[in-house]
């Protein structure tokens, strides 16, 4: 009698592993790998989301800073002494109308070109150089830093103790935010932008100056 060998067991510890069956039999995802499992954000992902961020803060600065530029002043509001800081179509021309108006007694020119005489600055502005009698020029303003600086210096000669400053709509708070640093204390100041329509490139590029100069001085910067 031939006696056959048993036969030889399966090894199931080698077996491939099967995934788990639901109640429905349908196959379970392995763990880590479902819809749910939280996804890491790289560094390209974080830079984005801070760009975004900025972005919107910038845009919704700006919203703010177009729909709160400041109005003409009264021209019947009474100050020392009117500032005009030049650069813009108007500016000198409101200056003389509050001078003529009786509402200031003496003005400066903020910002006037080195070789430019009282006779070319009025004829520039297309007045009669008689009108400029109480005027005084600044020579040595060349941005709106050095506008205050002069300013503030003017006023300390004179002992204003308040001034109308005339500019335009967009470079108003640039100009106050300059003029706050170095003004004497209690000086009062009076904004009146021209009326001119303001362009939305030229408010854009005013928010971000003023912006990146706010940025400045809040951390110290003087200059």
């Amino acid at each position: 009698m031939v006696r056959h060998p048993p036969p030889a067991r399966r090894d199931v510890s080698r077996r491939p592993a099967q995934r788990r069956l639901g109640a429905s039999g349908e196959r379970r995802p392995a763990a880590g790998r479902g819809r749910g499992a939280p996804q890491r954000i790289g560094l390209a992902g974080w830079l984005g989301r801070i760009v975004a961020l900025l972005v919107l803060a910038w845009v919704g600065g700006f919203l703010w800073f177009s729909l709160t530029l400041r109005d003409p002043a009264p021209l019947g509001e009474r100050t020392d002494a009117v500032v005009v800081l030049t650069g813009g179509a108007g500016r000198l021309s409101r200056g003389l109308a509050v001078i003529e108006a009786g509402s200031a007694r003496r003005m400066l020119v903020s910002g006037v070109g080195r070789q430019t005489t009282r006779k070319q600055l009025a004829a520039a502005a297309g007045v009669d150089v008689g009108r400029l009698r109480r005027t005084d020029l600044g020579y040595e303003a060349v941005d709106t830093r050095s506008n205050a600086e002069e300013t503030a210096r003017w006023v300390q000669r004179n002992r204003f103790g308040s001034i109308r400053l005339v500019t335009s709509a967009g470079h108003m708070r640039r100009a106050r935010l300059e003029l706050a640093r170095v003004l004497p204390a209690g000086v009062r100041v009076v904004p009146d932008s021209v009326s001119v329509e303001p362009q939305a490139p030229t408010i854009a590029t005013e928010y971000t100056k003023y912006l990146v100069r706010r940025l400045a001085l809040a951390t110290g910067a003087t200059t």
